[in-house]
């Protein structure tokens, strides 16, 4: 059904105007121009042709078959348009008229209704709110745009037709080529999933690049994604993320994991390069689109300006890419040709003089090396540099060569003869050293992506009833805040180690169970209501005897009472002490669009302070889970520093696994701490210290 948005045999635009200054005249007048070569139907009660074409009342005065129908009309007509659309038999509508349901409340109904047309009748519905299609391919420009982009391999989706039409006046300007270009709009039928489907199979499109503000069904995007992604590169900005919405969560995990660090997670996860402007996108979808794939994060760089080599060096350093090692041999044949004052080292120095034939040699030397994945090519317009000449022989390198070479000619106006060459043989420039250099960074990041085997999910042996039986208790009371009680007998139940403990409703209950579970012990407040313990010093360590758990319980209840009057308070927990470990944080929280979203970070009371943290959607891959805790900056601290052993990364893989299928088990625990997890040394296991969690 969605082809007939590329290569309809036949278009009709209802609204079509003779006034300039309408939208209608504009879609039809960008159709005439485009070179579409089908079938035009304006639609137009009033009028009996509209430049040079003959109208039609209504789509249902059409003799013919219609495939595709752009709708420009009042949004009170849409409906009844769309019905006549149905019963002629149209495949697909693109409604640009907007007053949906970004007006909220009416809109809303309004636009439901068009679904509910759409669907009786089987049809494909674009936007409403869109700015249309335009297909270089067929060619058709199906929009109120200016100007037709040049053919070109990528495929561009946008959820804003304001910064679509931006982005075509500036792809006009730098020659930046498309093969398929579509406004989203409000996404009431078709959204992202369908044209990552569509444009995975398409022949013409190398790369998607995607403006999004929203994605409704976050588990369908990722599925669909991370098929598409592992044979087309996909590059998204994601506009509109916000804390906002997380700082109103009150765990610790709500907190740290917004909106933007779901998506940030599912990006990842999917194989999709995140870009954080226009600019970025362009730079990486113009790399994957005309570069060979990286095979490697070995860089090399050739130069004829030290400082330039220089910046290079450094952006690679902080883009934590290899600076390559050349081989011997290849370093013995650059310091015979070179002359003097030149660097046969990497980065490679070729001098200010150098010609494009120094370039060639340079160039096609370093590639050889079998230690270089890619190559980044500098060139600086100096007084003796032949820009034009130089440009064509990093051309033919790059066409003729399996390793990508990145071209940044810096300047902009001697060097803009080199530029313009580039383009006319579709290869990109990057202005700057460090643009180069996060482009090769995108590109190996998808080397890294494709080289990751697909995420298997183990399934653990636990006690999904004992879990099934601590909730119902829970919601059995009326609340929604999991007890100390109820959340270790979920913890048992996943098989992760929780200290001995037991809830003390009097300091002489108090006593035995510590006498129990014998000295040192540890004591805290019992409450659903009190999150944060800590903040009102409802934790007391190291109590060494008998006077001193009867002191603290009355200590703990007169605190509670205190601070939280309002706060339900069933007694004291009385704990083992455990030994001291590295303290880290495992969380669940749920997210709108992805649903439970698992949280590693820095354990303890800096949590929030020190932000360390990486996130992923649940559930999550054995390699995932590895790869979280390396991203932490505190993993050297896990590891061993300065001659401590390394900490039980096992164990803290395994904890997040039983806590990833938890959540995945069980949804309706929305909100999930475990802080600290007290990680000992390795082949020592960790235990979860204290736990709190929250139902939907």
């Amino acid at each position: 059904m969605l082809e007939a948005f590329y290569c309809p045999a036949s278009v009709a635009v209802v609204g079509a105007s003779h006034d300039e200054g309408k939208l209608g005249h504009a879609v039809l007048k960008n159709l005439l121009e485009s070179g579409y070569q089908g079938e035009i139907y304006p639609i137009n009660p009033k009028a009996e042709e509209i430049l040079g074409q003959r109208t039609y009342p209504s789509v249902l005065a059409v003799r013919g078959n219609i495939d595709l129908a752009v709708i420009v009309i009042p949004d009170r007509f849409v409906a009844t348009v769309l019905e006549e659309c149905g019963q002629k038999g149209v495949e697909g509508v693109i409604v640009i008229t907007a007053g949906f349901r970004e007006m909220g409340g009416e809109g809303i109904k309004k636009e439901n209704e068009l679904l509910k047309i759409v669907r009786r009748y089987n049809m494909r519905m674009l936007g409403p709110n869109c700015l249309g299609v335009i297909d270089t391919i067929c060619p058709l420009n199906a929009t109120f745009a200016r100007g037709m982009p040049r053919k070109g391999d990528i495929a561009m989706m946008s959820q804003s037709g304001a910064l679509m039409i931006a982005i075509l006046d500036w792809a006009l300007g730098e020659e930046v080529g498309f093969s398929r270009f579509v406004s989203l709009g409000n996404k009431a039928d078709i959204d992202e999933t369908d044209l990552l489907q569509l444009w995975d199979e398409d022949p013409h499109s190398k790369v998607i690049v995607a403006y999004l503000e929203g994605i409704a069904d976050g588990a369908k995007f990722m599925e669909i994604a991370q098929q598409v992604t592992r044979d087309t590169p996909i590059i998204a900005i994601k506009a509109g993320t916000s804390d906002a919405g997380a700082r109103a969560v009150s765990s610790h995990t709500g907190t740290l994991a917004g909106s933007e660090r779901a998506y940030e997670a599912a990006f990842k996860q999917a194989g999709v390069t995140r870009a954080d402007s226009v600019e970025e996108l362009f730079d990486y979808a113009n790399a994957f689109a005309q570069a060979p794939p990286l095979k490697g994060d070995n860089i090399a760089v050739v130069s004829n300006a030290g400082g330039a080599a220089i910046m290079a060096t450094d952006a690679l350093d902080r883009a934590q890419l290899r600076l390559a090692s050349l081989e011997g041999e290849t370093i013995e044949v650059l310091q015979a040709r070179l002359p003097p004052g030149s660097s046969a080292l990497n980065p490679v120095d070729v001098r200010g003089d150098a010609d494009e034939e120094r370039y060639r040699f340079a160039l096609e030397t370093v590639l050889r090396d079998e230690n270089v994945d890619g190559v980044i090519a500098i060139l600086i317009p100096q007084a003796v540099t032949k820009v034009a000449e130089t440009a064509n022989v990093i051309a033919d390198l790059v066409h003729g060569h399996d390793k990508p070479v990145l071209p940044c000619f810096m300047g902009q106006h001697t060097a803009q003869v080199g530029i313009q060459i580039l383009r006319d043989r579709k290869i990109p420039n990057y202005h700057y050293p460090e643009r180069a250099v996060d482009a090769m960074r995108a590109m190996v990041e998808r080397w890294r992506w494709l080289a990751r085997p697909a995420a298997k999910h183990e399934k653990l042996d636990v006690r999904r009833d004992q879990v099934e039986h601590a909730l119902a208790e829970v919601r059995a009371d009326g609340r929604l805040k999991v007890g100390d009680a109820e959340a270790r007998q979920i913890m048992e139940a996943y098989g992760i180690t929780i200290p001995q403990a037991q809830l003390a409703a009097n300091p002489d209950e108090a006593v035995e169970v510590a006498q129990r579970i014998g000295y040192p012990v540890v004591m805290k407040i019992a409450s659903p209501d009190i999150l944060h313990k800590t903040d009102i010093g409802g934790v007391k360590l190291n109590l060494m005897g008998d006077d001193d758990v009867r002191d603290t319980f009355d200590l703990l209840m007169y605190r509670a009472s205190r601070y939280m009057p309002q706060a339900e308070v069933w007694g004291a927990l009385v704990q083992e002490m455990v030994p001291q470990g590295k303290e880290v944080i495992i969380g669940i929280n749920c997210d709108p669009q992805f649903g439970p979203m698992l949280l590693l970070g820095l354990g303890g009371i800096y949590v929030e302070a020190l932000k360390d943290v990486s996130v992923r959607i649940a559930p999550v891959a054995r390699w995932e889970a590895e790869d979280m805790i390396t991203e932490l900056r505190s993993y050297p601290l896990l590891r061993g520093l300065r001659g401590e052993k390394p900490s039980d990364l096992e164990a803290i893989v395994d904890c997040m696994l039983r806590v990833s299928q938890l959540a995945v088990d069980f949804p309706e625990i929305v909100e999930l701490d475990i802080n600290p997890l007290m990680v000992h040394e390795e082949g020592r296991g960790a235990v979860a210290i204290d736990m709190r969690m929250v139902l939907s």
